[in-house]
């Protein structure tokens, strides 16, 4: 698609300053799309992510939102709109974790865990679905996970809000596919961000790397990659996917 197009389309992405949110937002940047990214209200260091962005050429907009919460995303997206313009494409990416076993865990961190996965998509595709639609131009891009189709030991909170993601897409697929509007998961496996790296070399070498046939931790750039070309022209007629991006770890 010509550069120039590109250059009138704004993204929006949750979780956009950390691990692979990060890299999807400079690829994005690069391929000439106007970027805007979330960030928790908690966070003191934007203004620094900020900065070292613009140092190495990126100017993006970043705005602060409580996935969880519906009026904070509302305000969230309205600030995008405001400075940037309508949002074109959204990259639901924000995510946390709260492992234990199914016997250990407690309300709150299976609550947690669903508000921040899952109900986070509600949130913030609600806020951008309809005009979307009403110019007839959209792409929604889910990020799910390989536990998410496959199960993990304890991340039944996790696996079952990356599950619903899936879900929540095809549903949402069906209802806008005549508006021009794309929806769309994606679900990646062990991604070399640095959460990934951080985990003790024995555990990668003998846990994790022996079930990826591949036999490395994906890229953050393979999965921004992946995205690039779900927000694209070409990618019109894939809608309602669930795209594993796992190094054959899981094979659907």
């Amino acid at each position: 698609m010509p550069k120039t197009r590109i250059k009138n389309r704004v993204v929006l992405i949750t979780g956009g300053m950390g691990g692979l949110g990060e890299t999807i937002s400079t690829k994005m940047a690069d391929e000439g799309y106007k970027v805007a990214v979330t960030y928790s209200p908690g966070n003191t260091k934007h203004n620094e992510w900020l900065a070292d962005m613009k140092a190495n050429g990126y100017t993006m907009l970043a705005v602060p939102c409580d996935v969880a919460d519906i009026a904070s995303c509302q305000a969230a997206v309205a600030s995008v709109a405001a400075q940037l313009g309508a949002v074109d494409v959204l990259v639901n990416n924000a995510g946390i974790t709260r492992d234990m076993t199914f016997k250990k865990m407690d309300k709150v961190n299976w609550d947690a865990v669903m508000r921040t996965n899952l109900d986070s998509l509600f949130n913030m595709t609600k806020q951008v679905a309809d005009g979307m639609v009403d110019r007839g131009w959209g792409r929604i891009i889910n990020v799910s996970s390989v536990n998410g189709s496959k199960g993990a030991f304890g991340q039944t909170n996790y696996s079952a809000a990356k599950a619903g993601v899936h879900g929540f897409s095809k549903a949402l697929a069906l209802e806008v596919a005549k508006k021009g509007v794309t929806v769309n998961t994606i679900s990646p496996g062990y991604i070399g961000t640095k959460m990934v790296t951080a985990i003790p070399e024995d555990i990668l070498n003998t846990k994790i790397l022996p079930q990826i046939p591949v036999g490395r931790l994906g890229k953050p750039e393979e999965v921004a990659g992946l995205i690039i070309y779900l927000a694209s022209e070409e990618a019109a007629f894939l809608t309602g996917a669930n795209i594993a991006i796992n190094g054959g770890q899981h094979m659907q």
